[in-house]
C-alpha cells in the first residue's frame, strides 16, 4: 500500500513539474510589453491621439447646424393699434359715406388693435464653411500629427523602461538561483567535512570543537538558505505582477548561459560603437516639442488673423399664421479688434516657449551623449569586473583545495578550512552578481544608444 502511495505522489510531482511554464528572457519582456499597465496606458494615448488627429481634420468640412423654436407666448410679441381714419385718404371720405352704413363709418373712426406672432414655429438648417482662418484650421491638423507621433515615441521610451524593469526582475532571480545552487554545493561540502571531522573526532584525531565549527557555519549556510528563498519568491511574485503572470509557483524562468564567447563579442562591439544622439526617441521627443512650439505660435497669430466663412441655410416660420420657408446664402468676416492688444502678448508669450523648448533640446542632446558615453563606460567597468570575478572563483577554489588537504594532512585549522570555504562561497556570489550586473549594463547601453 506504501509503494502505492509513493507511486502515485511521484506520479503526481512530475505531472507538475511537466507543466510547469517555463519563460525565457525575452518571452518574459513580450509578456510584460503586452500586459503592463504603462504600455497599455502609453497604447491608449496613442489612439487618443489619433482621434484627437481625427477630429482635428473635421474642421476642413462645413460646419452643419439645425435650429427649431417652437413658442406661446401669453399675447402677441408684435402689438400696435391702427387709426383707419388716419390711413384712409380725406378724398376717400365723402365716397365711403355714401356707400357705407353709419355703423361702419362710426368704427372707422375709432383706433383698432392688432396683435401678431402670440405663437409660432420657426426651423432652420444651416451650413458654414470656413474659407479662411488665420492659418488655425491648418496649423491645428499639423499640431494634431505632432501630437500623435510623439505619443509614438513617449510608448517606445515606455516600452524601453518596462523592457528594462523586466530584464533587472530576471537577472535577479537567475542571480538568486546559482547562488542557491551555490549554496547546495557548499551544503554538500560541509556534509562531507562534519563526515570526515566526525571520524576524526571518533578516532581520537581531532577536537570536538572542530566539528562544533563545522556545525555552526552548516546552521548558516541553512539561515542563509532560507533568506534566499524568501528573497526569490518576493522576486518572482513582483516579476509575475509585472508581466501578467500568474503568482503562483506553475512557472519559471530559464536561467541565463553565461557564455563567455557572446560576452567578449559584445563588449568588442560596444567599444567599436559610433553614437548617433538623433536615434535617440528621447531626442526626437524634444524635437517634436519644438515643433509643437512652433505651430501653437502660429496658431496664436493666427487668432489675431480676420477670418472669412461663406454658408447657405434653409429657413421656415409661420409668424403670420401662415407657414413661410426660404432659402438663403450668406458671407461673413470676423475681426478680432479688441484682441489685437492681448494677442500681441499672447504672440510674445509663444515664442517665448519655443525659445525655451529649442534651449532645452539644445542642452538635453548635449546630456544624451553623455549618458551614452557612461553607458558605454558602465558596459565596460562591468566587463572587467566580471573578468576579475572569475578569476576570483578559480583562485578561490584552489584555495579552498589546498586548505581541505593541509587539513586532512594535519597541517591546518578547521577555522582556516572553513575562511577557504567562506571565500570561495563569495566568489561564486560575487560572480553571479557581476555577471547579471554585466547584462543590465548592456542592455542599459543598448537603449541609451538607440540601438
Amino acid at each position: 500500500m506504501n509503494k502505492i502511495i509513493a507511486i502515485i505522489v511521484c506520479t503526481v510531482c512530475c505531472c507538475a513539474t511537466a507543466t510547469a511554464q517555463t519563460y525565457t528572457l525575452e518571452q518574459l519582456k513580450a509578456a510584460a510589453l503586452q500586459n503592463n499597465i504603462a504600455t497599455r496606458s502609453a497604447r491608449l494615448d496613442i489612439e487618443a491621439s489619433q482621434q484627437q488627429r481625427k477630429e482635428a481634420f473635421t474642421k476642413y468640412f462645413p460646419n452643419v447646424s439645425g435650429t427649431g423654436l417652437w413658442f406661446n407666448a401669453n399675447k402677441g410679441m408684435a402689438q400696435t393699434s391702427i387709426n383707419p381714419s388716419e390711413v384712409i385718404p380725406s378724398s376717400l371720405m365723402p365716397a365711403l359715406a355714401q356707400s357705407l352704413p353709419a355703423e361702419a363709418l362710426l368704427a372707422l373712426a375709432n383706433p383698432i388693435d392688432v396683435s401678431m406672432m402670440k405663437n409660432g414655429t420657426i426651423g432652420s438648417l444651416m451650413a458654414v464653411q470656413p474659407v479662411f482662418a488665420g492659418g488655425r484650421i491648418i496649423y491645428g491638423n499639423k499640431l494634431a500629427k505632432v501630437g500623435e507621433e510623439a505619443s509614438r515615441l513617449q510608448l517606445q521610451l515606455s516600452e524601453n523602461e518596462v523592457e528594462k524593469t523586466t530584464e533587472q526582475y530576471y537577472w535577479q532571480i537567475v542571480s538568486l538561483q546559482e547562488k542557491m545552487k551555490t549554496i547546495e554545493a557548499v551544503t554538500a561540502l560541509l556534509d562531507d567535512i562534519a563526515k570526515d571531522v566526525d571520524v576524526a573526532v571518533r578516532a581520537g584525531v581531532a577536537m570536538q570543537n572542530d566539528l562544533l565549527q563545522v556545525q555552526l557555519r552548516q546552521n548558516d549556510i541553512e539561515s542563509q538558505k532560507l533568506s534566499l528563498n524568501n528573497a526569490l519568491s518576493i522576486v518572482r511574485l513582483l516579476l509575475a505582477q509585472y508581466c501578467g503572470l500568474k503568482d503562483d509557483d506553475s512557472w519559471k524562468v530559464e536561467g541565463g548561459e553565461q557564455n563567455e564567447n557572446s560576452l567578449t563579442a559584445s563588449s568588442q562591439n560596444v567599444q567599436s560603437s559610433i553614437f548617433n544622439v538623433q536615434c535617440l526617441p528621447e531626442y526626437q521627443l524634444l524635437g517634436k516639442q519644438v515643433e509643437a512650439a512652433n505651430l501653437q505660435k502660429k496658431m496664436t497669430i493666427g487668432e489675431s488673423l480676420p477670418s472669412v466663412s461663406v454658408g447657405a441655410g434653409y429657413n421656415y416660420h409661420n409668424l403670420l399664421e401662415r407657414d413661410h420657408s426660404f432659402g438663403m446664402v450668406f458671407a461673413t468676416v470676423s475681426v478680432p479688434i479688441s484682441d489685437w492688444w492681448g494677442g500681441s502678448h499672447a504672440i510674445k508669450r509663444r515664442k517665448i516657449e519655443q525659445q525655451k523648448a529649442e534651449e532645452q533640446l539644445a542642452d538635453n542632446s548635449k546630456l544624451l551623449e553623455i549618458r551614452m558615453q557612461k553607458a558605454k563606460n558602465d558596459v565596460e567597468e562591468a566587463y572587467q569586473q566580471l573578468a576579475i570575478a572569475q578569476r576570483s572563483i578559480e583562485q578561490a577554489e584552489e584555495n579552498l583545495r589546498l586548505n581541505r588537504n593541509y587539513y586532512q594532512a594535519g597541517t591546518s585549522k578547521m577555522s582556516d578550512l572553513l575562511e577557504a570555504q567562506l571565500l570561495y562561497q563569495k566568489a561564486c556570489d560575487k560572480r553571479t552578481d557581476a555577471y547579471a550586473n554585466y547584462q543590465n549594463r548592456l542592455l542599459e547601453y543598448r537603449q541609451a544608444t538607440g540601438q
